[in-house]
């Protein structure tokens, strides 16, 4: 696992006038700057911090988001009529349920 496959997004943030850095698998963890990517640039380094505390003391790393092996599987529950409707409308269109459920995520 490397620390710099963490998923990082900068902003700008109207609230404060600056770019907030944030980092997905840290969702406490953030760093507002006046330049972005040195917001950027300091909550890497943050991270870094952290990842060597949390190993130090033994503490779980979260895994990276890149890093994780994803099926491209996982199970919804809806509402029975839902379903019904997604399933006319997809016999409707001659699709998979699948088809026309991924197509609407997607979207």
């Amino acid at each position: 696992m490397s620390d710099n496959h963490y998923t990082y997004r900068v902003t700008w943030s109207p609230e404060d006038g600056e770019y907030v850095a944030t980092v997905a698998e840290f969702g406490s963890l953030s760093w507002l700057d006046t330049d972005p990517t040195a917001a950027l640039s300091k909550l890497r380094s943050l991270v870094a911090d952290v990842v060597a505390d949390l190993r130090a003391s033994g503490d779980p790393v979260p895994e990276p988001l890149a890093d994780r092996h994803y099926s491209g599987e996982f199970r919804l529950r809806i509402p029975p009529s839902l379903h019904r409707a997604l399933a006319i409308e997809a016999a409707e269109q001659g699709i998979s349920l699948n088809r026309l459920v991924s197509a609407k995520v997607a979207g």
